[in-house]
């Protein structure tokens, strides 16, 4: 089992298609499937499920995953102790989020991360909630930040921020649970909806029946469409701040606002470098969130 197969086995991992991974280890992709061959039939165990488009990890190459890095990561520090060389190991992390957050949040803190750890880097990939959380339960990422919260015990979480929210508008609203007909309630998704985040703040009392529910995914979206006048919302209020501020959104119910959640760092338990997460959290905590 050689070094070369396993880097091709984790980029293969952590990117889900041969031709990014064989560009990331220098071989033609090719070459990197042979190379993945070789290491399955080393093994016995079909490390990869493979179809014209991509490549999804198996659950024995999710079991592999933590421990190749390990190994790579171990004959690197043995090379760098050989030469004499006392300065830490360069190592990259791949993190997960939200388009959103990715972009107002996580983008513009990269480079002051990393110069806090020069041997760091930072990857993002982003996606939805639900993709983010299969590619961290199959390896392909060392750590998501998300707002969900998980109760699954091999995930390892970190608290980051305080998510708060607003129900807001562009024109009018309801103010009670009895004015909501005449209005549209725009949200993400039916299982993960934001207004509930209201519900849970007020107290009981009459259901809000709206005169529609339009789903539109992102918090984007959502925002969207509330400036055009297409109906009401609950949205983070870092990402509607200059809108409130601006007057171009107005705050319904805000003596009774719904309630927070958190920003989380997510990694799995068994991940060999959970002690830098938990230092990453640490460095996140301190980079305000926008």
């Amino acid at each position: 089992m050689d070094h070369q197969s396993l880097r091709c086995f984790v980029a293969a991992a952590e990117t889900e298609t041969f031709r990014v991974a064989a560009a990331r280890v220098a071989l033609s992709p090719a070459a990197l499937s042979d190379r993945i061959a070789s290491l399955e039939d080393q093994l016995g165990v079909a490390l990869f499920t493979r179809t014209t488009r991509r490549v999804t990890i198996t659950e024995a190459g999710t079991r592999l995953l933590p421990h190749a890095r390990k190994l790579l990561d171990d004959a690197a520090r043995c090379r760098s102790v050989a030469l004499g060389d006392r300065s830490p190991l360069p190592f990259a992390l791949t993190l997960g989020t939200r388009a959103e957050l990715g972009l107002s949040w996580l983008c513009p803190a990269l480079a002051p991360l990393e110069a806090e750890r020069p041997e760091r880097t930072l990857h993002l990939y982003m996606a939805d909630s639900g993709a983010l959380l299969d590619r961290l339960e199959r390896g392909a990422l060392d750590a998501v930040v998300l707002s969900a919260r998980l109760t699954r015990p091999h995930l390892e979480t970190a608290l980051l921020h305080e998510e708060a929210y607003a129900f807001v508008t562009a024109t009018d609203g309801p103010r009670a649970a009895h004015e909501a007909r005449g209005f549209t309630l725009l949200d993400a998704t039916p299982d993960l909806p934001l207004f509930s985040y209201l519900l849970d703040a007020l107290p009981e009392g009459p259901p809000w029946r709206f005169a529609d529910h339009r789903y539109v995914g992102g918090i984007s979206t959502i925002r969207h469409q509330v400036l055009a006048g297409r109906g009401v919302a609950v949205l983070p209020r870092y990402f509607i701040h200059d809108d409130l501020a601006a007057g171009r959104l107005v705050e319904l119910l805000p003596k009774r606002p719904p309630r927070s959640d958190w920003f989380r760092l997510i990694w799995r338990a068994d991940h060999p470098r959970a002690d830098e997460l938990v230092r990453l959290a640490a460095s996140l905590r301190a980079w305000p969130l926008r």
